[in-house]
């Protein structure tokens, strides 16, 4: 019972909070664009400030997270991280699929802010369109995020990585930061129930440059799973 209240609660107080942030986002973004990230991250702020006093739900960070230029490839597991992003890192480019781009009103917020379109075919000019935006966030020094699954998956599922990874890492030059998170456990995709809990974190060892494409598709995989329940 208390559960469902608090996800009632979660739900009506989130999305009618949104509002505000869209709206002030479309006001001032359109006579100062330079306010919408900090809207954003406020936004942001407010959603892990709601998961935390609304569903009892604790993020912790399990080991070092280093800043710099890096590609962050990150597990989902549910809609929490995407959003949690911008509280993660200062003015993240995020990774979205297109088709969330061409929502109203949201859409266009998300590229004011810089959000790097990811085309669901992965091919060859997608991925240079991809190799471009992702060269010019970090020479604003943005980190790039990206969720190599390419959906939000069940906790403890392990899928491949979407093919774009491995070429991503190459055309890019980057050494990669894995990250797993365990969202899933309380925040299940596609649940209006969430649970209070833990959130955590999991920072895995740097991927330098130059392996071999299918071993360092191999490391992140392992890595961003590393949360993962034990198989019996």
């Amino acid at each position: 019972m208390i559960t469902a209240l608090r996800s009632f609660a979660f739900m009506l107080i989130f999305y009618s909070g949104s509002l505000f942030f869209v709206l002030a986002a479309m006001l001032v973004g359109g006579l100062h664009p330079d306010m919408v990230p900090r809207i954003a991250t406020a936004w942001s702020c407010f959603h892990r400030g709601c998961a935390r006093w609304i569903l009892g739900q604790i993020v912790v960070v399990d080991g070092d997270l280093p800043l710099g230029p890096y590609l962050y490839i990150i597990k989902h597991e549910s809609m929490f991280e995407t959003i949690d992003m911008l509280c993660l890192f200062d003015r993240p480019a995020i990774g979205a699929k297109r088709e969330l781009l061409d929502i109203p009103l949201w859409g266009l917020i998300a590229r004011r802010y810089g959000l790097i379109p990811i085309e669901r075919s992965a091919g060859a000019s997608a991925l240079r369109a991809l190799r471009s935006a992702a060269r010019a966030a970090t020479e604003q020094g943005r980190a790039i995020c990206l969720f190599p699954e390419g959906t939000r998956v069940p906790h403890g599922e392990a899928p491949p990585l979407k093919s774009g990874f491995a070429g991503l890492y190459s055309l890019l030059g980057l050494p990669v930061v894995p990250i797993a998170v365990d969202s899933g456990r309380v925040s299940p995709r596609g649940r209006f129930m969430k649970r209070a809990g833990t959130i955590t974190y999991k920072v895995g060892a740097i991927v330098p440059t130059g392996l071999d494409r299918k071993e360092a598709e191999r490391i992140v995989h392992a890595a961003i799973n590393a949360l993962n329940p034990p198989r019996p």
